[in-house]
């Protein structure tokens, strides 16, 4: 039973990072480089030629091309495939290599791939390589691809209601992170009164709630921390303006405008970003949850745009 479980538990996690691929959506479409190269994996994991560490090699390129050609409309060249291969360690797949084994900073420099070894089981295991593929096709393809698709893997085409369901998969881990956002926003919100913590402005509705988000000093995508010292209330604009590092907070809680960096009007000055510069910010009165000067630290090195 412990060995099912952990089955699942992988599954599940590997899932969710299939489902949460950081892919160009410029041209409306999804880019369909990540999700073909990880299909052409799941045919190397089917064949028993999946290993720990992953060449980038002629063979891998043709199974790459190969799939190519059935999205080929979408694009008029014909793509790299050291793009994805390299990128894919932005999903947290796996960490790519040059050919002396060191971490490989360009595509033009990486030549392998270290494999999680749960990342090979998930794709070893025939029951979530089907279950992955068809999240794939589901997730990043358009209609005549994923028939398409299905034909050249040998798989039957699923019903529309089924392959809709494939493409909303959420993981476990999914539900946990928006329970914890969730968490996060009331602890934030409440924290500070419904309030501003720049402005001062408060407005709360029974329909809409409050007008203030809760949003993250050290930014969550790199940080991963929801912990509320590490949240601020800010209303609309403020939020937008403080992400854009046009603001930032000083260890005493001061606020800190990047004056010169922008141009503003409107029809108070009281309105006026530049008009904050050096008032204490908007605190809860729970000193506990007060911003954390680590999180502050981070914010004017990593978004501030110095003045």
């Amino acid at each position: 039973m412990r060995g099912s479980d952990d089955r699942i538990s992988r599954s599940d996690y590997w899932l969710g990072k299939f489902a949460r691929l950081r892919v160009d959506r410029a041209r409306g479409d999804p880019a369909p480089h990540k999700p073909l190269l990880l299909l052409a994996l799941c045919d190397l994991a089917e064949n028993g030629e999946l290993r720990d560490v992953l060449t980038l090699s002629p063979e891998l390129a043709f199974r790459f091309y190969t799939y190519w050609n059935i999205v080929a409309g979408r694009r008029a060249q014909r793509p790299d495939v050291r793009l994805p291969f390299h990128h894919l360690t932005g999903d947290g797949i796996w960490s790519v290599i040059d050919e002396r084994g060191e971490p490989s900073p360009d595509k033009k420099l990486t030549k392998r791939a270290r494999l999680p070894s749960d990342f090979v089981a998930f794709l070893e295991d025939p029951s979530s390589r089907e279950k992955a593929r068809h999240l794939l096709i589901a997730k990043y393809f358009r209609p005549f691809e994923q028939i398409a698709l299905y034909e050249m893997i040998g798989l039957p085409v699923p019903s529309q209601q089924e392959i809709e369901r494939s493409a909303a998969y959420r993981s476990p881990e999914d539900a946990r992170m928006a329970g914890r956002e969730a968490r996060f926003r009331i602890r934030v919100v409440t924290a500070y009164n419904y309030t501003c913590a720049l402005t001062g402005y408060r407005l709360t509705t029974v329909t809409a709630g409050s007008i203030v988000d809760a949003a993250h000093i050290h930014e969550f995508r790199d940080s991963r921390n929801n912990d509320p010292r590490n949240g601020i209330a800010l209303c609309k604009n403020a939020h937008w303006s403080f992400d854009q590092g046009l603001w930032t907070i000083s260890d005493d809680y001061r606020v800190i405008v990047a004056l010169g960096r922008f141009t503003e009007a409107g029809p108070t000055k009281v309105d006026l970003l530049e008009n904050h510069h050096g008032r204490r910010l908007h605190l809860p009165r729970d000193k506990t949850l007060w911003p954390d000067p680590i999180h502050l630290a981070w914010h004017r090195k990593g978004r501030f745009r110095v003045a």
